[in-house]
């Protein structure tokens, strides 16, 4: 065991969007012998009913072990670093680390229920080695980030690719605003990987020494940022502009602009599908409760569709008061509230609001005019 070495390795991040907060694994060599990297990051897109499972969160991951040599040259090739903590441990730590992870990787032990903040590929090996040392982690974040929830540390990461933060702030609730620890932190490879060299475990530090195994700080495999003609904020500040010269419009005439509606509500339609399916369906854990289901919801169909049939105005009438009072709701959430929402969803909801002013005052002022 005196010559064994174990080394907790982080991988760069990547251009795929389940990429970019990195990859982590654990070395377990040998000098001049053994050396075998365990990844818990293995997912077969070939199993039954693969896509509905993952959203519905039977997200089953697993565990499997490569030659370290392989694992290196797949990364290298791909442009990205692998960045090694040589952990601090010793001779009967460093065995029972070894049986733990000989015993995860048995067929009855293999897959395991992927949680993306709780239960993931860095997770999974740090308690590992908790397990074997009988001791909790202590770290400590860089003074540079100031990261105090899940979705702040999923901001940070992903503050180049808005889009995909988007449909990660709507899609998650309230659980991932919740306050998160510097050692809870370290569910982001990426994050682990600067927080473990200044860790302890017990009353030392927990690792020896750290190195490139393959590339190094400057390695960025990443794409190309979204450019900002492009980000959400752009869009639903366009679609708010658009929508304040329509309210306007349909306000002075006493018309509706029955097309854009029709579009708008669509869309919110079918988030609305997503979100219900999210918080009532599924499994995963982040996803309920989630207060934007006040304004993503199955029942902007009514205003998509509706509009345009004149027996259904009461019932869009009667709608609209309901969505505006959920919508003013929604926006004192957010000012007050235990979620935080994304700024382009803010200015989604005023767009909501103004189209749900526009039909109210037009169908109050047609009313008006038959009395």
């Amino acid at each position: 065991m005196d010559s064994v070495r174990v080394e907790f390795i982080v991988c760069s991040p990547g251009s795929e969007i389940y990429e970019l907060e990195g990859h982590s694994g654990l070395r377990i060599y040998q000098p001049g012998g053994y050396d075998v990297t365990f990844n818990w990051g293995l997912f077969d897109f070939q199993s039954d009913n693969f896509a509905y499972r993952f959203v519905k969160g039977e997200t089953d991951y697993l565990v499997g072990a490569i030659p370290t040599d392989h694992f290196l040259a797949y990364y290298a090739g791909e442009g990205r670093s692998v960045h090694a903590h040589e952990l601090n441990l010793t001779a009967e730590e460093k065995l029972r680390l070894i049986s733990a992870v000989d015993e995860n990787m048995l067929p009855e032990n293999r897959v395991y229920r992927y949680n993306y903040v709780k239960d993931n590929c860095s997770t999974r090996p740090l308690r590992l080695v908790e397990a074997a040392v009988g001791d909790t982690v202590s770290a400590t974040l860089p003074d540079s980030l100031q990261l105090t929830t899940f979705r702040r540390a999923m901001d940070h990461f992903h503050a180049a690719y808005p889009w995909y933060q988007l449909g990660v702030d709507i899609a998650l609730g309230s659980g991932i605003d919740t306050y998160a620890g510097p050692r809870d932190m370290m569910f982001a490879p990426v994050l682990a990987d600067v927080m473990l060299p200044g860790s302890t475990i017990g009353d030392r530090k927990l690792v020896n020494r750290s190195y490139y195994l393959t590339g190094d700080a400057a390695s960025d495999a990443t794409g190309d940022p979204t450019p900002w003609y492009l980000s959400p904020l752009f869009i639903m500040s366009l679609l708010l502009v658009i929508a304040i010269v329509l309210t306007v419009r349909d306000i002075r005439s006493i018309k509706l602009s029955r097309w854009f509606d029709t579009v708008f509500y669509s869309s919110l339609f079918v988030a609305g599908l997503v979100v219900t399916f999210l918080i009532f369906i599924s499994s995963h854990e982040a996803t309920s409760p989630n207060l934007l289901l006040l304004m993503f919801n199955p029942l902007t169909i009514i205003g998509a569709v509706g509009i345009w049939i004149k027996r259904a105005q009461s019932l869009v009438f009667c709608w609209q008061i309901v969505n505006f009072v959920a919508l003013i709701l929604l926006l004192i959430l957010w000012l007050t509230g235990p979620q935080r929402f994304n700024i382009a969803v803010i200015l989604l909801a005023v767009t909501d609001l103004l189209r749900s002013i526009a039909y109210i005052y037009v169908i109050l002022c047609r009313r008006n005019r038959k009395d």
